[in-house]
């Protein structure tokens, strides 16, 4: 086998050789497949996390999920996306336009729940307490940016599970995402559902891993870093993940609003994260549980499969743990062979074509190379 000094050193060097390079928030200009993978992967681990939506861990550990099944807990068939998707997909269309509108976000956000718009088969089986509310405001005639609910007990996970497209349309406007014009979009997005500080923070901090692990992804094939190899893409992976956490803590602790909050986010600035348990990640409906297994997922694994796969028989809130997670996992991986989404499970995706069709609508928007891949999804 290989000698682990040696990977270890040739590691470290790449890193250090890079780190004396780099620039602040450095990335070129997005690419389609950047979009499509991050889309669909969390299509793909929301549809994964479906059938076994609240079931025990402890069950998902005597029997666990290693493919793409269906029906169990919603009867729904295998590729079939539940709310998760289906929130991103309506933000993801309105951002399309360009501009954030939020009163056209909550249009496409009502369209899906009263008439199944959005959805994989025209059904709408799943969707949270917070979310609903939500939705119900807007439908009274409260303004958008009034509509979230703001009280402790509000932080589920439904800002969060839906808030991947912002980091794309933001970092195309400003380059980036810890300045304070996207850092006030991105609370805003969130609380149109999910008004209360925690559940904004959770989104930035999302969105800012995400920047970074895009950012890390294409400095590494512009250099021709060894990226097939797992042993020496980790510390990369490692480096950018907690500086996406770091940039987002530190900016947050200088804002006495939001300082107070930044206690339920410590664990994932332990430099031993990585390294808890299984046992010691929780994978409920808060948003802190489900940001933290995500990210606790991705660090744990090497590949696109091991990620999801992972969140999922975490067992509990399934579905959106596994589409939180797979967003991050397919904008790294993307295609790649061996590591990136698997084709089949993309091909078993129901209403796969809507995604391509909505995904192909946002990159005409942000990207200069979208004639390029009018492909996506084919065998």
């Amino acid at each position: 086998g290989k000698d682990d000094s040696a990977v270890e050193d040739k590691a470290a060097t790449n890193l250090a050789t890079w780190n004396a390079r780099l620039k602040p928030n450095e990335m070129s200009h997005l690419h389609p497949e950047d979009i499509f993978y991050g889309i669909v992967g969390l299509c793909v681990g929301d549809a994964l996390g479906v059938p076994v939506e609240f079931t025990p861990r402890g069950d998902l550990a005597r029997y666990p999920i290693d493919d793409m099944v269906g029906y169990g807990v919603h009867g729904q068939e295998p590729g079939t996306w539940s709310d998760d998707t289906s929130l991103t997909l309506a933000l993801l269309d309105s951002l399309s336009n360009g501009v954030l509108d939020y009163c056209d976000i909550m249009n496409n956000f009502s369209k899906w729940l009263n008439a199944g718009a959005y959805t994989a088969n025209g059904e709408v089986f799943d969707v949270g307490n917070t979310t609903n509310q939500a939705i119900l405001n807007y439908s009274r005639g409260i303004k958008p940016l009034e509509c979230g609910g703001q009280a402790l007990s509000d932080n589920g996970n439904g800002s969060l599970m839906r808030i991947l497209p912002a980091m794309y349309f933001l970092s195309w406007q400003h380059c980036g995402i810890m300045n304070k014009d996207a850092i006030v979009a991105i609370h805003a997005l969130s609380a149109l559902t999910h008004a209360h500080n925690i559940s904004k923070m959770a989104c930035v901090i999302y969105c800012n891993v995400a920047f970074q692990l895009l950012t890390c992804r294409q400095i590494c094939h512009r250099d021709n870093a060894d990226w097939n190899d797992a042993e020496l893409r980790r510390p990369f992976l490692h480096q950018f993940v907690t500086t996406g956490i770091q940039e987002a803590l530190a900016y947050y602790s200088a804002i006495p609003e939001y300082a107070k909050d930044c206690v339920v986010f410590e664990r994932l600035e332990d430099r031993e994260f990585r390294h808890y348990l299984p046992s010691e990640i929780k994978s409920s409906g808060y948003v802190v549980d489900t940001l933290e297994a995500a990210i606790w997922c991705l660090l744990n694994n090497n590949d696109y499969s091991g990620t999801v796969l992972t969140a999922v028989n975490l067992g509990g809130d399934t579905d959106t743990t596994a589409a939180v997670a797979g967003g991050l996992a397919g904008l790294f991986y993307q295609d790649d062979f061996d590591i990136g989404i698997p084709k089949h499970w993309i091909n078993e995706i129901i209403n796969l074509d809507l995604v391509k069709v909505l995904c192909n609508k946002f990159c005409k928007t942000l990207c200069a190379d979208q004639d390029d891949y009018e492909y996506w999804g084919e065998n």
